[in-house]
Order: structure tokens, then C-alpha cells, then sequence
């Protein structure tokens, strides 16, 4: 007994042994309950947040009311209240009460909703298992929806896989570059590519054509780079000088592939290999060594853009950005081999090397004869 006559409460046990969890139903939906509903935590949901696996699983309920059942103790874990920054353990059992979904459909939803109503992107998919997505995404598709833009390629197959508990991008492609993109079919592989990527054990090459005369074989280009806004509010990123606080490292290795020289201006194929992966990274280290990415609408020569896009001086003609996502080595998310992955060339970007080769005096790098050579 207190003071005041009051017996003590005990402390707020936040964090629920799973062995005293109640039995449960099979997981339900959230979107237009009328009762209740509990669902038991499996291996795929386990060691995320509360409030983050509640925002998942009921897409369309607004963050507010989420936080809002979680404070007053609506939503249970195993019987007792628990913060919104619990950890959920495999074999937790939640209690979620009835959650309706408001009648203006959220931006998510609406995307989706928009996905099944326009024509299908044109994906190509280059690998399926039951952990992990890889598809071929084209020039001019965003990887997912916003800034203006109603849907992208994970609304799209949202859309497509309703039944799909789980699809999130592993990483991200700029709109106007085509070729790999993985697409994580469980939360364990998500966590496990992830962790890949931030270790560098993950291989990622592009093939870029860019203006001017590359002159070196090889180079190693390790320049931190740092975002900024234009005066519109549009995102930026540039390469960072020694008062730039939150600037961050990226590496960048660039092998020359096939030069072209032409009356209208020289070109160069290159290879590009990503040991970092920064937002606008290749697009804004290789505008900053003065070889912009033909077709770049954001660091290129718009010069040169503007000439292309006419295809004046016998110039050949192009209007995406010459960027193409054409490899990746990653180990399995679930244990074993390292897998191989290629896309080829989009049609736009083999014309226009063709182009080149057609009208300009070009010579292949020391190492892509050796291939060629090799491969007869």
C-alpha cells in the first residue's frame, strides 16, 4: 500500500513472452473489419516494429489512427498493451480492433487502383522464386509511385498479385534508366539484400554512353557527393566540397568500352560498376569528369540533347537517357549460390549505337577485343 491507500501497479510489461501467447485465428483483413481480429507473428514478421508492421498490413488507415488504437491500448500483444516501438518475436499474438478504411481511397490504394486500370507496363522478368522478384524495367517507368506520378512498377505488381503478402523494392532505378531491378518477395530477404547492398557484396554494372572523348582505360572515381534543392524545390545532387556536412562517400569504377569520334561531336561507351549506391550517383560523377550521359535531362549537355532528339548532322537519334542497368551478381537471400543476372540492351539504345558505329570513326577498348577475340 501506498501513501494514499492505493495498492501499486505493477510495470508495464512491453514486452510479452511468446510462450504465454493465446491461441489465434488465421490472419485476417484489416481494411473493413467488424470485429476484432487477432493474427499470430510468423518467421517473415518477426523483429519489426509495431507501429511499421501495423502500417503495412493496413494500407489506407491513416498513421494518426494507427498510433492513436496503439496508445489507448486497443491493439494487444499477447493479452497486454505494448508501445508502438515494440519489437514483435515470431509467435506474438495481436489483438487489432475493427480498422475502416475511409471512403476517399488513400494515395496507396489509389495507385494500385490505377495500376489495374491502365495497360500493363511492359516487365520482363528475369528470375522468380518464392524470396526474391527481378524484372527488366523499361526506360520512362518509375519504380514506384509520387511526385505527380499515379503509379510505378511496384504499384503494378501490387495491383497484379493481391494475394502477394509482401513486394517491396530492394532498391531503386531513376525513371529514365532501364534494365535490373530486384523486387524483395519476403521481409527476410529484404533485410538480407539490404544488408548486401550497405556491404558492398552485391555487383551492380551499367553501360552508359556519354559525350566527349573518354581517354582512360580505367578509372576509379571516388568523389562524395551531396543533395541539395533547386529554388522549385527539386531535388539535386552534386558533388560535395569540404564544407558540406552531410555529405556522403561514393565510389564509382568506370571502364572504358568503345569510343566514337564523329563531326557532330565524340562519344564514348563505358561500363560502369557501383561500389556505392547514392542517389543520381553515375549521372552526376561522370557530369562532373565533363562526360555527361547522352540524353540526361537533369546534368547533360542539353546542347547536344536537343540536337539528338532531331537527329541533325547525320547525328543518329535518341530521346530517353543512354543509361541501362545490365548486370547483377547477388548471393541468394536464402543461403547458397550467387546468382547471375543480365538484361539486354533496350531496342532505343542498340539503334543508336548502331547509329554511331554507322556514321563515326569508333575503336574499341583494349579489353573489349580480348573479349571479342576470346568469344570466336
Amino acid at each position: 500500500m501506498n501513501g494514499l491507500g492505493e495498492r501499486p501497479r505493477k510495470p508495464l510489461d512491453r514486452r510479452a513472452a511468446p510462450g504465454n501467447a493465446p491461441a489465434a485465428e488465421a490472419p485476417q483483413s484489416f481494411s473493413a473489419a467488424d470485429r476484432a481480429t487477432q493474427v499470430r507473428i510468423d518467421d517473415e514478421e518477426g523483429g519489426q516494429r509495431l507501429d511499421n508492421y501495423l502500417f503495412r498490413r493496413a494500407k489506407g488507415v491513416p498513421k494518426s489512427h494507427i498510433y492513436r488504437i496503439v496508445r489507448g491500448g486497443e491493439v494487444r500483444v499477447n493479452g497486454k498493451r505494448a508501445d508502438a516501438a515494440y519489437r514483435l518475436i515470431v509467435g506474438d499474438v495481436l489483438r487489432i480492433p475493427p480498422l475502416r478504411v475511409a471512403d476517399r481511397p488513400s494515395d496507396e490504394a489509389a495507385r494500385i487502383a490505377a495500376g489495374k486500370r491502365e495497360k500493363a507496363l511492359p516487365l520482363r522478368i528475369v528470375h522468380e522464386d518464392d524470396a526474391l522478384l527481378v524484372v527488366d524495367k523499361p526506360a520512362g517507368v518509375a519504380v514506384h509511385g509520387g511526385s505527380g506520378l499515379s503509379f510505378g512498377v511496384i504499384e503494378q505488381l501490387r495491383g497484379l498479385r493481391p494475394e502477394a503478402r509482401f513486394l517491396e523494392l530492394v532498391h531503386r532505378l531513376d525513371r529514365d534508366t532501364s534494365g535490373l531491378l530486384m523486387i524483395a518477395k519476403k521481409r527476410s530477404a529484404l533485410l538480407r539484400l539490404h544488408e548486401d547492398l550497405r556491404e558492398g557484396r552485391v555487383r551492380k554494372r551499367y553501360l552508359a554512353c556519354v559525350v566527349g572523348t573518354w581517354t582512360e582505360a580505367r578509372r576509379q572515381v571516388k568523389l562524395p557527393l551531396v543533395k541539395f534543392h533547386l529554388a522549385d524545390g527539386e531535388r539535386r545532387v552534386r558533388v560535395a566540397d569540404r564544407h558540406d556536412v552531410d555529405a556522403m562517400s561514393a565510389h564509382t569504377i568506370v571502364t572504358l568500352v568503345e569510343r566514337f569520334r564523329a563531326a557532330a561531336g565524340d562519344y564514348a561507351l563505358l561500363d560502369v560498376e557501383l561500389k556505392t549506391g547514392r542517389t543520381h550517383q553515375i549521372r552526376v560523377h561522370l557530369a562532373h569528369l565533363g562526360h555527361p550521359i547522352v540524353g540526361d535531362d537533369k546534368y547533360g549537355d542539353f546542347t547536344v540533347n536537343r540536337r539528338l532528339t532531331k537527329s541533325v548532322d547525320g547525328s543518329p537519334m535518341l530521346r530517353r537517357m543512354w543509361l541501362h542497368a545490365a548486370s547483377l551478381e547477388v548471393a541468394d537471400p536464402k543461403g547458397g549460390a550467387v546468382h547471375r543476372f543480365e538484361a539486354p540492351l533496350p531496342a532505343d539504345c542498340r539503334s543508336f549505337l548502331a547509329g554511331l558505329r554507322a556514321t563515326a570513326v569508333y575503336e574499341r577498348s583494349a579489353a573489349r577485343r580480348e573479349r571479342d577475340l576470346s568469344a570466336t
